[in-house]
């Protein structure tokens, strides 16, 4: 199995599970736009509204992967911005995915299939020149404001020189940006600073992959940086020192140290800090965004003591983290003066944290400063991330940060000790879509550690070259998806999932009842809210509960969290006491399971009401489908009705046939809809069947849309806006 889009695999077994059924095309949001096209071939991507879509035909695939059956887009979607892959689904003639809103940035990506195929977007023309598999693509927003082009006619100048390396026929090149109004003969030379790059980058990578040309001429625009020369450039110090001669006689540039500044990210950070303590006087000012520093003070006999020395970290994701640490108190205890950025809490070691690096970094140059603490919103940590030994302790291992962030490790077995591609799925990329994150190697076992993580429920699996598999080590247990884990992370917006004190909610009760359409004996769930009185004279109103293809009764309680809502909404006085059946929906007739089989065997078990103004039913995605066709076939026999990521049908027609909207009106005093967002593929049905009972006029709210893929993460918020509207006078 490959690490595939949960949303396919839905998509599959809720179309097998439906009979005589046909999808429609799903399109990309209006107005989306190609991130780039070469000649006349349509673009494998295109981003609109923070949401990145790909559709890379399957011809394409073929001619540049040969036969493949996965295949991924690698790109730094996941938590951090750590570098992880999105799963493309074959749709048609296709593979397909779309994920966001993604936070403003620049975001690289490419295609990798069965885990070693590796391919460019060969319709996107912006490339990384260090490494040309990768292309680029911007999604605007304030956050991004900094990596955008100035108007023209604004900004500076960015070329590509080249000069001398160790023999005459072997040259090396550099990129060299420029300020606005750069004047070769003004009286005052310009201060420069030169940037490196990580490990195994190039001279390009800090216009290519950091934006530093943007960067640059937006801090110049808002005169927040002095003109300066920023020689972007790679190699070792050999290769430096005869390119700063090469920049001395090509630019009008300051030759004394006051006027030298060095930073470089990843590898290039410590690089710049070992030039500027280990060469005495050689640059004034240095920084190191994200330096991976070995247990040594560079430069720590030296009598150098540059005028900034600036550190900086991404969060415990960032294989810097306790690196820098180590260094800032071995700085302290050499005395030689030096500031610290604090942590980024939403970056680890990428390219979006020395960014915002730079833009603070830059500032600080070659003009007086006041503020020399740590960036806005920046942490200043008290000890090291140290997770436990491997194999010590189960997993997944939670560590929560002082600003409320979390993070989880999860290690594999020893079993796997000799694969070869070891990802962790999870729903943790934006609105709870599901990325695949690289897990590294310690000892015989792999280890990540993935985050920040909001509060929320999140479940995952190891995916082993391309097999799925469980984490062994986490007793949880999802009855329909054997390989999957799962773990809530606490906090406010994580309330209602999770457990009541015990003794404090309702009750789940197993209910058994012959199914005459399945033809066997089968089992429902039965929650009872506190309290529950069998003798009492007013039967509890009643709520179906429908879970969707490929499922069965027991996903509601166990993925959708069914039970801690219900308590938790209980306690806060939000919930009219109710008793909810979760029923088996997988039946060729559903109707007929639901009125024959589900619903007597529950009023048999249980005391709840036969009235139709006290009966309610809800399903998610193929449980939704299910509700329609309940509404259409039995208007009025259930006053609440809810539908979760659904629609009437696939093919959603223009005006619906069998509906009554008089009597689905009458006899309904509730029909909300609700759905995911355009990662949401049943999407378009859901908005297309609005528009349906539009034409008809039946009645209905709209929920609006959730912020969310076709997943857990949907259907638990639908849920918990969905159940206290049930039962109440003014149906709310």
């Amino acid at each position: 199995m490959s690490s595939s889009f949960h949303r396919g695999r839905v998509a599959r077994r809720f179309l097998a599970a439906l009979v005589t059924v046909s999808m429609g095309t799903v399109t990309a949001a209006a107005g989306a736009q190609p991130a780039a096209a070469a000649g006349s071939a349509a673009p494998w991507l295109t981003v609109s509204d923070g949401f990145a879509s790909f559709a890379v035909p399957a011809a394409d695939i073929q001619a540049t992967m040969g036969d493949v059956s996965s295949v991924v887009v690698e790109a730094d979607f996941g938590p951090s911005f750590a570098v992880s892959e999105l799963g493309l689904v074959r749709s048609g003639t296709a593979w397909t995915s779309i994920i966001g809103p993604l936070p403003a940035g620049l975001y690289r990506y490419r295609l990798r299939g069965d885990d070693t195929k590796i391919v460019k977007d060969a319709t996107n023309p912006a490339s990384v020149t260090s490494d040309p598999t990768w292309s680029t693509f911007l999604v605007p927003g304030d956050a991004a404001r900094y990596l955008t082009d100035v108007p023209p006619g604004q900004g500076g100048k960015i070329e590509t020189i080249t000069y001398p390396y160790a023999a005459a026929h072997e040259r090396r090149s550099a990129t060299v940006w420029t300020p606005p109004g750069y004047d070769a003969h003004r009286p005052r030379p310009y201060p420069v600073l030169y940037l490196l790059p990580g490990e195994g980058g190039g001279h390009a990578d800090w216009a290519e992959l950091g934006r530093a040309g943007q960067i640059l001429d937006n801090l110049s625009v808002e005169r927040r940086i002095e003109p300066m020369v920023v020689v972007m450039t790679d190699g070792d110090e050999a290769s430096r020192s005869r390119l700063r001669r090469v920049i001395d006689r090509r630019y009008h540039v300051a030759g004394d140290p006051a006027h030298q500044a060095i930073a470089g990210a990843s590898a290039g950070g410590v690089q710049a800090v070992r030039a500027a303590l280990a060469r005495p006087g050689a640059f004034a000012y240095a920084g190191s965004f994200g330096g991976v520093f070995a247990d040594e003070t560079p430069g720590n006999s030296s009598p150098a003591r540059p005028h900034l020395l600036r550190l900086y970290t991404g969060n415990l994701t960032d294989p810097a983290y306790n690196p820098t640490l180590r260094l800032l108190r071995r700085l302290d205890k050499a005395h030689i003066r030096h500031e610290f950025d604090g942590v980024n809490p939403e970056a680890g070691h990428a390219w979006a944290a020395w960014r915002e690096n730079l833009v603070d970094f830059a500032p600080r140059l070659f003009q007086p400063v006041s503020d020399h603490g740590p960036s806005a919103g920046h942490v200043v940590p008290r000890h090291e991330f140290t997770p436990p030994a491997p194999g010590t302790t189960p997993t997944p291992w939670l560590t929560r940060e002082a600003n409320g962030d979390t993070f989880v490790t999860a290690e594999t077995g020893t079993e796997f000790a000799g694969a070869q591609h070891v990802t962790l799925w999870g729903n943790w990329a934006p609105g709870g879509s599901w990325v695949n994150v690289p897990l590294t190697r310690s000892g015989d076992r792999w280890r990540v550690t993935v985050g920040p993580l909001k509060p929320w429920f999140y479940y995952y699996k190891f995916i082993v070259d391309r097999v799925s598999k469980k984490d062994t080590s986490n007793p949880s247990h999802i009855t329909t998806e054997p390989t999957w884990s799962s773990f809530l992370v606490p906090g406010k917006e994580s309330r209602l999932l999770a457990d009541v004190p015990a003794g404090k909610g309702g009750a789940v009760h197993r209910l058994t009842y012959l199914s005459t359409v399945a033809g066997e004996e089968r089992a429902a769930y039965v929650w009872t809210p506190p309290g529950y009185d069998p003798a009492r004279p007013a039967p509890y109103p009643v709520l179906y509960l429908q879970h969707g293809g490929g499922q069965n009764y027991t996903d509601w309680l166990e993925m959708g969290r069914a039970k801690q809502i219900l308590d938790n909404e209980y306690r806060d006085g939000s919930l009219v006491p109710m008793v909810v059946v979760m029923g088996n929906g997988n039946v060729p007739d559903f109707p007929k399971e639901l009125l024959e089989n589900i619903v007597p065997a529950a009023r048999a078990g249980f005391h709840i009401s036969a009235d139709p103004e006290r009966q309610a039913l809800a399903g998610l995605s193929m449980g939704g489908f299910q509700t329609y066709d309940i509404l259409k076939k039995h208007p009025g026999e259930f006053a609440y009705i809810g539908t979760f990521s659904a629609g009437i049908s696939f093919s959603v027609p223009a005006v619906p046939t069998g509906y009554d909207p008089v009597a689905i009106n009458t006899g309904t005093k509730l029909l909300r809809i609700y759905t995911g967002n355009v990662t949401d593929f049943v999407y378009p049905i859901t908005m297309a069947s609005m528009a349906a009972f539009d034409r008809v006029g039946i009645r209905y709210e709209f929920a609006g849309v959730t912020p969310g893929p076709h997943g857990w993460d949907t259907w638990q918020k639908n849920l918990i806006d969905f159940a206290p509207r049930l039962f109440r006078s003014d149906a709310r």
